[in-house]
C-alpha cells in the first residue's frame, strides 16, 4: 500500500495520520533501541578498560593469608607513593620554613648561652696567672721551717715573680760566691788570650785565713784553666792570680768588681777581694739573683761552673779537680750556673740558676746554712717544690 500511489481523499487522511503516528512511534522505539545498544556497548568498553586498569601491574593473584595481605597493602600504597611527587613544592617550602625557624631558634638559644657565659665569666674572680709554690707540692708552713739556710730568695725569672723569701734583704758575707763577679770582671777585658799561662806567686797566698791550696807557688796554668778551677772547684789561689792579672793590678780589679755591682743595681753589695775569703764581701739573697743573671750571660762561666771534673796541667805535673757542689757533681738538679761558698762568718752558701722541667729558669740563692749538707738539702727541697708547682 506504500508503493502504490493513491489519490488523496478526505476519507483516507485520518488513516494516513495514524500510519504516520505509528511510524514515528516505531522510529522512536528504533532510536531508543539503538541508543540503548550504543550505551550498552560503551558501558562494556568502559568496564573492560576499568578492569584492565585495575589489573595492570598484577603478575599474580593476591595470595591468601598474612603474606598476601601484606603484598596487597604495599601494592595499594604504591599509587599514593607515585602521586607523592605532585606535592614537593609545598613540602619543600614547609621544610625550608621549618629549617629557618629551627636555625633562628638555635641562634637565639646560642646567643642566650653566650650571654649567660659572658655574665658568668664577668661574675667570676680573675684567674691568678702568677706562678706560686703550692701546698700540695710540699710547700707548707711546716716544711718551710725545715729550710736550713738563714737567707733564701727564689725568683721565677720568666715572670720576675718571687716564689719564696726568707731574710732576702739581709746583708751577709757571701764567701766564694764572690768568684762569679771575679769571672765576669776578668772576662770583660777586651783582649784576653785564654791560652797564655799564669804563674802562681807568693802574692796569691791567703794571708787572711791561711787556707790551703793544691796550687803551689811556681805552678803555671793557662788562663782558661785558672778560670775553670776557680769556678768549678772554688780554687782561691787561681782567683787571686786572676785578680792580679788585670790592667792596674789587684786594686783596679776590686774597683771594677764594685763598679759592676752598682751597675747591676746591687746597692748593698761590697767586695774587698777576688776570692771571697774576706767577710767584708757582702750582699743579700735578693741582690745575688742579679749577679746570677749576669753570670749566666757568659758561656765560659756556664760551662766551667757546671763541669764535674777536670785534669789540669800545672807545668810540672797534673792535678785533678772536681766540682765543689755535690748537687751538680751527682746530677741532682738541672742548672745553667752554680756557685758555692764557705767561710766561718758566712756559713755555707749556694746560688743556682735552675731549669725547671729543663726549660723554665728559676734563680735560687741561699746564704748561711750551718752545714754543707744543710745547703745541699735546701737545694733538693726547693727543686722539688719547683718541679711540682710550675709548668
Amino acid at each position: 500500500m506504500f508503493c502504490t500511489q493513491q489519490p488523496r481523499s478526505d476519507d483516507s487522511f485520518p488513516l494516513f495520520l495514524q500510519i504516520l503516528r505509528r511510524a514515528g512511534v516505531l522510529a522512536r522505539l528504533l532510536m531508543c533501541s539503538v541508543l540503548l545498544l550504543m550505551l550498552t556497548v560503551i558501558s562494556g568498553k568502559v568496564s573492560e578498560a576499568q578492569a584492565a586498569g585495575s589489573s595492570a601491574g598484577k603478575h599474580r593473584p593476591a595470595a591468601s593469608g598474612a603474606k598476601g595481605r601484606k603484598r596487597v597493602v604495599r601494592k595499594k600504597a604504591a599509587p599514593a607513593a607515585a602521586r607523592a611527587p605532585a606535592r614537593p613544592r609545598r613540602r619543600g617550602r614547609a621544610a625550608a620554613v621549618g629549617v629557618a625557624a629551627g636555625a633562628a631558634t638555635a641562634a637565639t638559644a646560642g646567643a642566650a648561652v653566650a650571654a649567660n657565659a659572658s655574665s658568668n665569666a664577668a661574675a667570676l674572680p680573675p684567674v691568678n696567672t702568677k706562678p706560686e709554690l703550692l701546698p700540695r707540692c710540699g710547700f707548707t708552713a711546716a716544711s718551710k721551717q725545715h729550710i736550713f739556710s738563714r737567707g733564701v730568695y727564689v725568683l721565677d725569672e720568666q715572670t720576675n715573680t718571687p716564689l719564696f723569701e726568707r731574710n732576702a734583704d739581709t746583708v751577709a758575707p757571701i764567701a766564694s760566691v764572690t768568684k762569679l763577679m771575679t769571672a765576669i770582671v776578668w772576662l770583660d777585658q777586651k783582649s784576653l788570650p785564654m791560652s797564655n799561662r799564669l804563674e802562681v806567686t807568693e802574692d796569691d797566698l791567703d794571708t787572711l785565713k791561711f787556707t790551703h791550696s793544691r796550687l803551689n807557688v811556681g805552678a803555671s796554668l793557662s788562663r782558661a784553666d785558672m778560670l775553670h778551677i776557680a769556678l768549678m772547684s772554688s780554687e782561691n789561689r787561681a782567683a787571686a792570680a786572676m785578680s792580679r792579672d788585670y790592667p792596674g793590678g789587684r786594686p783596679a780589679f776590686i774597683a771594677a768588681m764594685n763598679a759592676r755591682a752598682q751597675a747591676l743595681g746591687m746597692k748593698q753589695t761590697r767586695f774587698e777581694n777576688a776570692t771571697g775569703l774576706s767577710p767584708d764581701n757582702v750582699s743579700t739573697p735578693r741582690e745575688l739573683a742579679e749577679l746570677v743573671k749576669a753570670a749566666n750571660r757568659y758561656q765560659l762561666i756556664r760551662n766551667d761552673s757546671l763541669d764535674k771534673q777536670k785534669i789540669i796541667n800545672i807545668g810540672h805535673g797534673q792535678l785533678q779537680y772536681i766540682n765543689s757542689n755535690r748537687l751538680i757533681r751527682y746530677g741532682q738538679v738541672n742548672a745553667t750556673v752554680q756557685k758555692t761558698g764557705f767561710i766561718n762568718e758566712s756559713g755555707h752558701n749556694m746560688v743556682l740558676r735552675l731549669l725547671v722541667h729543663d726549660r723554665r729558669p728559676v734563680i735560687v740563692t741561699m746564704l748561711g746554712s750551718g752545714s754543707a749538707d744543710g745547703s745541699r738539702l735546701d737545694g733538693v727541697r726547693i727543686a722539688k717544690w719547683l718541679n711540682c708547682s710550675l709548668n
